[in-house]
């Protein structure tokens, strides 16, 4: 999240917002924000949580959601999602800049050409 967190002005020019889920409690998901996180965090995500966007669980160490990751448009569409199902394969940051980056220079291409 440190990552996310460096980026964040970035993002922020792009008109994005971030905000993280935890199947931690409150306290530890507090604990993790007053690393340096500026964005929300929020807390006690549950399997039926995981379920509705259709992460993996590990049972292991009492339960939790892989990673999951998702780049929402305008009106909520998925631009992007990443599942794991272990430790690896995490979303950077700066991918997702330039996922933005490029989908709103060809918005922005396709609303000139509907000018013309």
């Amino acid at each position: 999240m440190a990552e996310w967190e460096a980026n964040k002005a970035a993002l922020e020019e792009l008109g994005t917002t971030i905000i993280a889920v935890s199947v931690d409690n409150q306290e530890h998901a507090q604990e993790v924000k007053d690393k340096g996180l500026s964005f929300p965090v929020a807390y006690g995500a549950t399997k039926a949580d995981g379920d509705l966007i259709g992460s993996w669980w590990s049972e292991d160490r009492g339960g939790y959601i892989q990673p999951s990751e998702f780049l929402l448009g305008r009106g909520g569409v998925v631009l992007g999602a990443m599942y794991a199902s272990g430790p690896v394969g995490r979303m950077g940051a700066d991918e997702a800049i330039r996922l933005i980056t490029n989908r709103e220079n060809r918005r922005r291409e396709e609303e000139g050409e509907a000018a013309h």
